[in-house]
């Protein structure tokens, strides 16, 4: 079964050219056709499960080009990460798409979606079965091409326009430096197979230095600082792109390239340690930021920055297992929060949780499903979310680096404080505002309830109770995992008090001390603020680029269109000079003959007489 993993792909990309070609015609009908072309590529992937032998391995499908006698060929890579990967894309974006169908119900363009959104499974499908990185660095592109086109989908909004424009641009920074990375590896280590990354030659300066710019690629996917500032902004896609885009699969892309790189990284300390370093960052500011965010999705978006920092922060402390176990458990409980928000934006029209409010009365399927994902990412015992992030507290706590450790607790804190926010505020207590809130419907809820499913059991899977099945699934070995009952009242502790602290400050109405302190008050402008990043880039970056087009087009018009310009004046000067001798009289051309032939025998007459 293992031999068939290459089709996976194929029937998305199918199903694509199906809706570009027939959408008009098909009408709903290019739903099902992208839904059944998901459905199929699940079954295989399961398929693919089941048939995988410890260890997997690769196959060959053709070699592409030979470089200097070394062929880059097209292969597949089939092992426990592989198949991890492709269970999570093809099962989450199957469920989100049949969401979509009722949330995507009137709109005018509602085959053009799902001819994007095939386009989009069959690409992230195809980077995860790539054997080797140029493979990968194309289905990437293809990646970040849907993105741009399903962010900027509601073209119409200028806002939704340039949040597509910016996507674009600032993963295309991340993604030069992950080209970059690709052609130092081939250059000197002639090989581009994962395979081959633990034995390829070279300096071991130009390895760490590729390592690194590989990573750079993965922070502008992952949206990891200072290349996160397009995710928040992405949101003005539809609610449903949110969920499966900038959610659960293709910002998981880049923790999925460190994970799928983890041998080349492991060998060089310091590209780990930048790992570690720049995911703490990430997490600890995004969470912060959520914190004071007021429209839901922007919140989610926010949440999901700092949670794949925290998986980079497991990644660079050494935690492969870790990381990827949250990466698995993010993406359920992610989506769920995000289909969550569209059911509640579909149902109020609006996204300012502040003018929400007791919605679970009318709202219950998607209320319950919402709180269960919202207590999963907060880390509340025993659902998913809980084992990974308490797995993820015992690498760091192991890991011997107290400042590690430290951002990943403050991440949690924040992290179970802003959901318990948005719960209180958008679900829970009386309505604010008058709306008539309404249940989505059982399109949009069934995949809620089967994510809900999800959310609340697959962590079991990596918990002690099951013996850890998911690590030594993931490395193959039989490696035992034991309860750490301390961690896990530390753990559980931290969650229980973000919750607490929330509930005094949004029901109780409770003010924290210092609450006049004009450094309180500046810090919490500088964190709605979101650091002014963005107003940092816009004077750095954009303004100064402004500034340089414009000196170079007054360099243009003054010199290059002066010179072009001024031989055009001289030309017609003389033109209008000369075009007076063309009177059209007969006698007046004689007499300039006759002048001229005078002038000539004068000429010559001057110079016999010089010589005589």
């Amino acid at each position: 079964m293992v031999n068939i993993a290459h089709l996976i792909p194929v029937f998305p990309f199918l199903a694509f050219w199906l809706n570009i070609a027939f959408g008009r015609r098909l009408g709903r009908g290019s739903a099902y056709v992208s839904v059944g072309a998901s459905l199929i590529s699940t079954v295989l992937a399961i398929l693919v499960f089941m048939g995988l032998k410890p260890g997997g391995g690769s196959y060959e499908l053709a070699t592409w080009i030979t470089i200097h006698d070394h062929p880059i060929t097209l292969g597949i890579i089939v092992d426990s990460l592989t198949v991890m990967m492709l269970l999570v894309v093809t099962i989450v974006g199957t469920l989100i798409q049949i969401y979509s169908i009722g949330y995507m119900g009137g709109d005018i363009r509602f085959s053009r979606y799902f001819a994007y959104i095939s386009l989009f499974m069959s690409s992230m499908l195809g980077l995860v079965l790539a054997d080797n990185l140029l493979m990968l660095y194309i289905f990437w592109e293809g990646v970040g091409l849907c993105s741009c086109l399903l962010v900027a989908f509601w073209y119409e909004k200028p806002a939704a326009a340039a949040a597509g424009v910016k996507a674009f641009v600032t993963t295309r920074i991340g993604d030069t430096g992950l080209l970059i990375g690709i052609l130092i590896l081939l250059a000197t280590g002639h090989s581009l197979r994962f395979a081959d990354m633990g034995s390829l030659p070279g300096s071991e300066i130009l390895m760490a230095v590729a390592a690194l710019l590989i990573f750079l690629g993965a922070m502008g996917k992952s949206a990891q600082f200072p290349l996160h500032v397009w995710l928040p902004d992405a949101m003005e896609g539809p609610t449903s792109v949110s969920a499966l885009i900038h959610a659960a699969t293709m910002v998981a892309a880049g923790v999925y390239l460190v994970a799928r790189s983890y041998v080349l990284f492991a060998m060089h300390p310091l590209a780990l340690q930048t790992v570690a370093i720049i995911g703490a960052i990430s997490a600890i500011m995004a969470a912060s930021i959520a914190c004071t965010a007021n429209d839901i999705k922007k919140v989610l978006a926010y949440s999901t920055v700092s949670q794949l920092g925290l998986m980079m922060l497991a990644l660079g402390a050494g935690g492969f297992t870790a990381g990827t176990f949250h990466l698995m458990t993010h993406a359920f409980f992610k989506a769920l929060l995000f289909l969550g928000a569209g059911s509640v934006i579909h149902a109020v029209h609006t996204q300012d949780i502040r003018q929400m409010g007791g919605l679970i009365h009318k709202m219950k399927i998607t209320g319950v499903t919402f709180i269960i994902g919202a207590l999963a990412l907060a880390g509340i015992m025993p659902l998913s979310g809980f084992w990974s992030k308490d797995e993820i507290f015992i690498t760091l706590w192991q890991s011997g680096n107290p400042l590690l450790f430290g951002a990943a607790v403050l991440t949690s804190f924040l992290t179970a404080f802003y959901m318990a926010r948005v719960i209180f505020l958008t679900f829970l207590g009386e309505p604010r505002t008058e709306t008539h809130a309404h249940e989505s419907p059982a399109v949009m809820t069934f995949p809620l309830v089967i994510l809900a499913v999800f959310a609340a059991g697959l962590g079991f899977i990596g918990s002690p109770w099951c013996h850890g099945a998911f690590q030594n699934f993931l490395t193959g070995g039989e490696e035992a995992v034991h309860l750490n009952y301390g961690m896990i009242v530390f753990s559980t502790a931290l969650s229980l008090s973000g919750i607490g602290l929330a509930y005094l400050l949004i029901v109780k109405g409770f003010k924290l001390p210092g609450s006049d302190c004009p450094c309180r008050n500046w810090f919490i402008r500088l964190v709605e603020n979101k650091y002014y990043v963005d107003e940092l880039y816009d004077v750095v970056f954009v303004q100064t680029f402004h500034k340089i087009c414009e000196a170079m087009k007054r360099f243009d018009q003054l010199h290059i269109d002066g010179a072009v310009n001024g031989v055009s004046t001289i030309v017609a000067f003389c033109a209008q000079a000369v075009k007076r001798l063309q009177t059209g009289l007969v006698e007046n051309y004689l007499l300039m003959q006759a002048g001229g032939v005078l002038a000539l025998l004068l000429f010559i007459l001057g110079k016999l007489c010089r010589i005589f």
